[in-house]
């Protein structure tokens, strides 16, 4: 795969601000701040009334999700999804460029990203840096919030992106696929709380926390420093892949690594730790904790 068509995963704030200023933001191109926080410690929507990168729309991943299911973020339904960005302006042949506010430069822009892709959309962009560095660079905020005319779009899900809890399952005895785990070491260990949930492991997993791919300012690694933690971890991107975390956020990242490899088709577990800790037999649930009390 051509390299030029493999970086449209990332753009540069350079290559996004240029577009700005062009006026090319509009049915052809849509900007989306898709940031999260926990509610104690930061409001995402009220920051993007305060200041966003100009003509971009909020994506709210609370309203953008399965409501019924007791777990974190789940994909919503195809037509949910096709309503949710229909009314942000985003038909099906719109280049989407998403990013967050995250401190650490990206953290939920790659689970929208996925999430796109996962619903077939074929121009989806992650912005190389986030926000941070946009603002650092110099480049335009705006408080003004625009309305983008709604647009027509059409969902369908390409299951070979998603793995459902059965399927995770069936892999621990068959172990069709690698499984890696972007948690930090210690939550994939299970030495320490998961947001206040006892943590762990899927029997089989690798871990590799989702923050190995970014450089110390927040920007993806190069492509050739991902693929050798790829094969220090001794996963084969030749292979069939899954990635996982606490709730299907940070294992994104694992997909979005992998993608600018030139491996496209890494299946995120939707439901991840979350949901596997409420439903898999314990013996299914690999801990270093338990094992020192025993």
């Amino acid at each position: 795969m051509a390299p030029q068509v493999l970086g449209r995963a990332l753009v540069t704030a350079k290559w996004l601000s240029e577009a700005v200023r062009a006026g090319r933001v509009g049915p052809s191109l849509r900007v989306l701040d898709a940031s999260w926080y926990p509610p104690q410690e930061r409001n995402a929507r009220q920051e993007f009334r305060e200041r966003h990168i100009p003509g971009a729309s909020f994506f709210d991943i609370e309203e953008c999700r399965d409501q019924a299911s007791p777990y974190d973020f789940m994909l919503p339904s195809e037509s949910h999804f096709a309503d949710y960005v229909g009314r942000l302006g985003v038909g099906n042949d719109t280049h989407v460029v998403v990013y967050d506010g995250d401190e650490l430069g990206t953290f939920y822009a790659p689970r929208a990203w996925w999430m796109f892709r996962a619903f077939g959309h074929k121009e989806v962009s992650v912005l190389n840096g986030g926000f941070k560095n946009w603002v650092k660079e110099g480049h335009p905020v705006t408080a003004e919030v625009s309305q983008p005319a709604p647009a027509v779009y059409k969902a369908r899900l390409n299951t070979i992106l998603l793995k459902t809890f059965e399927e995770m399952m069936q892999n621990v005895g068959s172990l069709r696929f690698q499984v890696v785990d972007s948690r930090p070491e210690g939550r994939f260990r299970g030495t320490e709380l998961d947001q206040g949930l006892e943590s762990g492991h899927i029997p089989g997993a690798v871990n590799i926390p989702f923050q190995s791919f970014l450089t110390e300012t927040g920007h993806e690694k190069s492509i050739e420093e991902i693929q050798q933690i790829f094969r220090e971890k001794k996963v084969d991107l030749s292979k069939p892949l899954t990635a996982t975390c606490r709730k299907g956020v940070t294992a994104c990242h694992i997909a979005l690594a992998a993608y600018l490899c030139g491996k496209r088709d890494v299946a995120v577990y939707d439901g991840s730790w979350s949901e596997w800790f409420h439903r898999a037999p314990p013996r299914y649930k690999v801990s270093e904790l338990k094992r020192n009390k025993a």
